[in-house]
């Protein structure tokens, strides 16, 4: 569905316009219009493919999506693919953003996001002299946006990672928390699939050959790309925190089991000695030691419990018990 078509001139925004005028009112000297698509048909993108002049390759994958985040030229064209990746929750919801950005107009169609440009549009018409660079200063600032989104969802994975090292810490591993950080690792893949190849589509933008459209802009296509640097070492530590979690996780069950093992071994110790004593007087030998002495069974009974008292002395003194 068409969300607004906007037309802007010399940095200003002039009103909403009709999709038939566009070609009339672009044509205008320091003019551009910006589109706005929400999971359109085949038809409402085919008329703007003939409006602009859309390569049929680019048009087709922003019909199909699926795409990986990436940029392309056609021409003095740029076709960029987003992705953005939001909170529901506990769970993370990923959409997709395709961008055309021609000299004269701006294109953007969003698939499967909850959240759309409104504030990019709004804080662009509040910087008109930016905005007088055209559509590459609206490329620009709608990539500076999808990176600021993901931010909010990294610090929430952080909070997620150190409450489950709280918990195991505290003794408190389960089934539940293994289960936690394998999720966890997925969520962070998620992210890490968004930002990644958007690094390598933000240092097109700014250094070696830049697009003509995006000329005068490299230092602020230089700021995303700095932000996205960040953002994938954060993940990359993040990541490798997660895996030693999961090793320490592992480590301590380990540990307990190996506890439970020497407690268990423990109290066999102690329950062998008075059955091995009582099996051999339980054998009705005639001629036994003490069978005819009056203390007999107390000394026996007092061997068992001496021997057992020095094995339980033993025992905790390594710390088994």
């Amino acid at each position: 569905m068409l969300i607004n078509c906007v037309l802007y001139q010399n940095g200003e925004r002039v009103g909403d316009i009709p999709v038939s005028d566009i070609r009339k009112y672009s044509s205008q000297p320091n003019s551009f219009v910006w589109v706005a698509l929400r999971d359109p048909e085949a038809p409402e993108l085919e008329a703007l493919q003939a409006e602009f002049g859309l390569h049929e390759l680019a048009v087709e994958d922003a019909m199909r999506g699926h795409q990986r985040p990436k940029i392309e030229e056609y021409g003095a064209l740029l076709f960029v693919v987003v992705h953005t990746v939001e909170l529901d929750g506990e769970d993370l919801v990923q959409g997709e953003a395709a961008i055309f950005v021609g000299p004269n107009f701006v294109l953007t169609v969003r698939r499967g996001t909850r959240t759309g440009f409104a504030d990019v549009r709004s804080r662009t018409e509040q910087e008109p002299e930016l905005l007088r660079h055209g559509p590459a200063y609206v490329l620009y600032a709608l990539l500076d946006s999808v990176v600021d989104r993901y931010f909010p969802v990294l610090d929430c994975l952080s909070d997620e990672i150190e409450g489950i090292e709280e918990k195991i810490f505290a003794g408190k591993t389960t089934r539940a928390q293994i289960e936690s950080l394998y999720s966890l690792k997925r969520k962070i893949m998620i992210l890490k699939h968004a930002a990644s190849p958007l690094q390598e589509v933000a240092g097109k933008l700014h250094g070696g050959r830049v697009p003509a459209l995006c000329a005068g802009l490299q230092d602020y296509f230089r700021d995303v790309y700095d932000h996205l640097a960040r953002l994938n070492q954060l993940l990359d530590d993040l990541r490798d925190t997660v895996t030693t979690v999961m090793s320490v996780n592992l480590s301590l069950i380990t540990i307990s089991e190996n506890e439970v093992t020497k407690q268990l071994a423990s109290y066999a110790a102690l329950v062998a000695v008075p059955t091995l004593i009582v099996g051999i007087y339980g054998m009705n030998f005639d001629y036994m030691p003490e069978l005819q002495w009056k203390w007999g069974y107390p000394l026996v009974m007092a061997l068992m419990i001496g021997i057992d008292g020095y094995l339980v002395y033993r025992f905790r003194k390594a710390k088994w018990l």
